[in-house]
């Protein structure tokens, strides 16, 4: 860890491919907290994901780097692809906390959509004191109402906008924020139809896609219909 950096954020994600939606939810972050680095974290295992990823670990890997390779303090790691079994956050947490980091300095960025699940975690709630959650309003998930789905969270909330308490405590950090409405799922069905994805991913990202012929069926990959 550099001394110099005292925020950290981390975007976890299987990154099947990553989007421009994501990039939307770690600038918001970064913006509204004033975080000194972000952390890309491609996942191996996806434990809320019933089928594994559709790219190979190298690709997603590869695709990440590409989409943050203009973006200064944005950093990719393998720690979670070289880990084997599930991809659990409080593990990952862990692994960071031995790196160094405490709990306060960590700002782990996830989609409201996504938090709205956070009951269903492993480790849930002792996960919440391992890194400070920075939730990030989604298209059609607003902030008020993923947070009502938990009540046992109600007490950590915390507006980004009212400023960063300095009393060491994790909070549940809510950030209003317009991000593009955008899913690997939605590039992925473009892609098997053979319809344009430059609005929704880093130029670089869709080059490396069609250059290895990613997500696309194997009667495509022979030129069949």
């Amino acid at each position: 860890m550099t001394t110099a950096i005292r925020r950290l954020g981390v975007l976890g994600g299987t990154f099947d491919p990553i989007h421009l939606g994501h990039l939307d939810a770690a600038d918001a972050a970064r913006a509204a907290l004033r975080l000194d680095q972000i952390r890309l974290l491609p996942l191996n295992d996806p434990p809320h994901r019933s089928a594994g990823p559709q790219a190979s670990a190298f690709h997603r890997f590869a695709l990440v780097s590409l989409a943050i390779q203009d973006r200064p303090g944005y950093h990719v790691s393998e720690m979670e692809l070289t880990r084997s079994g599930p991809s659990y956050t409080a593990d990952s947490l862990r692994t960071m906390h031995a790196e160094g980091w405490s709990p306060w300095q960590l700002f782990f960025i996830l989609g409201a959509d996504a938090f709205a699940e956070i009951a269903t975690w492993r480790e849930f709630p002792q996960v919440l004191d391992g890194a400070n959650f920075v939730v990030i309003a989604r298209p059609g998930t607003g902030l008020a109402a993923a947070a009502a789905r938990t009540p046992v969270v109600q007490n950590r909330l915390h507006s980004a906008s009212a400023g960063l308490p300095e009393d060491g405590r994790t909070r549940i950090i809510l950030v209003e924020a317009s991000t593009r409405d955008v899913s690997s799922t939605m590039i992925r069905a473009r892609l098997d139809a053979q319809q344009p994805i430059d609005d929704l991913v880093p130029a670089a990202v869709g080059r490396h896609i069609a250059i290895h012929q990613l997500y696309r069926t194997v009667g495509d990959l022979h030129g069949h219909t």
